[in-house]
Parts: structure tokens; C-alpha cells; sequence
């Protein structure tokens, strides 16, 4: 935001429901009364502010979906010790059953930046033969399953991953258990690109069988957790209670399935799964291969997320845990889907 968007926010902030002329006389721009409007006109297309009433009783106010979408820089955020930090420490009840189902996560703008990836990337699928795309869709999913595996502390690299899914060669000097987790990726991956329609709508239990397959021979409990769990690197704390799991899980599946806009939806149930933390371990692989699926069943292009760095895809992740704002990881998502239509096919 520039300065003037940043001054009128703060004003509305502690001032609700202002028409621009008060807002103008209030906030002691130093700007024109014309470029006020202009400022709330960028304002409410950027989801910051809405506008209330008509003619002359219009005013402004503070959208529900400001706290959610507002831009907070991740450096500045953890430079803040840990035990130092404001947070949101608890699962907020209301944040999937009441707050997401007003609000739009992506701007007009956005949306029109991503439909027009998604064209381009249906533009080139067509001029691909079928053992083409084939070839195309075998080295994004080995970049995911590299990349996905890597966020969560696997040692492989990109060429010893390919070399594993390829010819079944494990690389020398690693742990089982990781040669394991790339293989369960590719299966996770190569199961929802045979089932095409396996995710739509989303579900509880086809979740779960996702979560099953990605964790098979990890020695990993495949069922809804029944115990607390902590997270790493945070204060946050997820549901403890199953029954209070199952719920959230299901206002999630809902509110996905509420959902007209495709991207939105993989989104949502990227950060939404890793938020709930259904399964004792394995809930962000879950929800890159789901989100994955979703893109994929609605014919969109698949992210690998090849290029995000591990430590800045956990702080975006951390930063919604505390604050469920998703600015940082919106970023990540719509980066890596743009990467993507570039990058493969």
C-alpha cells in the first residue's frame, strides 16, 4: 500500500462508516479531496474497503476481508521473537463457517492475471500430443514430489528424486523413510490424475485416503488425529478435539464446495488443511496434493511448487496460523501457478 492508502486505512480503522468528504477533513491528507476518491476507489478494488449506501449517504468502512488480505511483510513479521508475538493462539471457530463465506480472497485484478495463465496453459495443452503432455505432467509431478518432500526435510535432491521415481534407484547415504516419501508422492499424484473427478466435490473421507497413501510405510497414524499436537516455530495451537476436528473439516469441505472460483478453492483448501491439522503428521503434504487435485479435476493447470523456497512456504504458513492472514501465501500460490503455466507442457 502507499502512504495515502495506509493513512485512510488507519482512519477508517478508528473511524467507521465515513462518506470520502469526512474522510478527506479527518485523516489530514495531504492531498485534494479528487484523489481521496481515487485512493478509496483503488481501496475497495483491492477488497480493503467497502462501500456502504448511495449517492450522497455513501461511506466507507473497513472490509471483514482486510484482516485476511492485507499485505504484512514476512521479514518484518518474524523479525518479532517468537514469545514476543500478538497471535491469534487458538483455532478460530468462526474463521471457515462465517468469515470466508463473505468475503473474496482474490482481487478482481488477480483473478483476471490467473484466468489469463489459465488460457494461456489451455492455448498450449492443445498443441501437445498425448504422450507429450504425458511427459510434461511426469516432470511437474516429479518436481512436486521433490519440492513437497523438501519443505518437509527430505534430503534428496532434484536429480536423485528423479533418478528414484524413474528407474527405482535410491540414492546412497539416505534414510528409507525418505526414498519412501517421494514414492508416496508420486503415487498420491499419479492416483488423482487416474481418478479425474475424485475431488469434486471435496470430502472427508477421500481427503483421508489421500492423506493414506502419503503416509503409507511411514509408520504414520492414517486416521483423523485423537490427541494434541504442537507446531513447530509457533505459539499457535491447533483443535485437540476430534469431534471438534471432524466439524472443522467438514465447514471446510463446505465452504470449498461453496465456492464458484476454482482458484479459490485450491487455495483455500491449501492453508485450510494445514490450519485444521487433521492427521498426527503429513497435513501440508495432504494439502499441496489436494489443492493439486482440485486444480486438476477442474482442468487447471497443476503448481509444483519448484521454485519456493522451504523456509519462506513455512513462515507464509506460520503467518496464517497467528494471524490467519493469507496475503503471503496468496503471493506463493499465485506465483508458483504463473511459474507453472510458464515452466511445464
Amino acid at each position: 500500500m502507499d502512504k495515502n492508502e495506509k493513512v485512510i486505512i488507519a482512519y477508517l480503522v478508528n473511524n467507521p462508516s465515513k462518506s470520502s468528504k469526512e474522510i478527506h477533513d479527518g485523516a489530514e491528507l495531504q492531498i485534494g479531496y479528487a484523489t481521496v476518491k481515487r485512493v478509496l476507489n483503488r481501496l475497495c478494488k483491492k477488497n480493503y474497503v467497502v462501500v456502504e449506501g448511495k449517492s450522497r449517504g455513501t461511506s466507507y468502512k473497513i472490509s471483514p476481508a482486510y484482516a485476511i488480505i492485507q499485505p504484512i511483510d514476512l521479514e518484518d513479521y518474524f523479525q518479532i521473537e517468537i514469545d514476543d508475538r500478538i497471535i491469534k493462539g487458538k483455532f478460530d471457530l468462526q474463521l471457515i463457517p462465517t468469515v470466508l463465506r463473505q468475503i473474496e480472497i482474490f482481487t478482481q485484478e488477480e483473478l483476471q492475471k490467473l484466468e489469463g495463465l489459465q488460457k494461456i496453459y489451455e492455448q498450449k495443452i492443445k498443441e501437445l500430443s498425448i504422450p507429450q503432455y504425458q511427459k510434461e505432467l511426469e516432470r511437474l509431478a516429479i518436481d512436486l514430489s521433490w519440492k513437497s518432500s523438501q519443505i518437509e526435510g527430505n534430503t534428496y535432491s532434484l536429480l536423485e528424486t528423479e533418478r528414484l521415481l524413474k528407474e527405482q534407484e535410491t540414492a546412497a547415504g539416505k534414510h528409507k523413510d525418505e526414498a519412501t516419501m517421494l514414492l508416496n508422492h508420486k503415487e498420491a499424484i499419479d492416483f488423482i490424475v487416474e481418478n479425474s473427478e475424485y475431488l469434486n466435490p471435496v470430502e472427508i473421507r477421500r481427503i483421508e485416503e489421500v492423506h493414506s497413501i502419503l503416509m503409507k510405510e511411514l509408520g504414520v497414524d492414517r486416521n483423523i488425529r485423537t490427541r494434541s499436537v504442537g507446531i513447530t516455530g509457533t505459539n499457535y495451537r491447533p483443535l485437540d478435539n476430534e469431534y471438534q476436528i471432524i466439524e472443522a473439516l467438514q465447514q471446510m469441505c463446505t465452504l470449498v464446495n461453496s465456492k464458484q472460483n476454482v482458484f479459490e478453492k485450491a487455495l483455500l483448501l491449501l492453508v485450510l488443511l494445514s490450519y485444521i491439522q487433521a492427521f498426527n503428521d503429513g497435513n501440508k503434504r495432504t494439502a499441496r496434493i489436494v489443492s493439486n487435485a482440485c486444480l486438476m479435476n477442474n482442468k487447471y493447470c497443476p503448481i509444483s511448487f519448484r521454485t519456493i523456497d522451504s523456509i519462506a512456504y513455512k513462515k507464509a504458513m506460520l503467518l496464517f496460523y497467528e494471524q490467519n492472514n493469507i496475503s503471503a501465501f496468496k503471493r506463493i500460490f499465485m506465483d508458483q501457478f504463473e511459474f507453472a503455466v510458464k515452466t511445464y507442457f
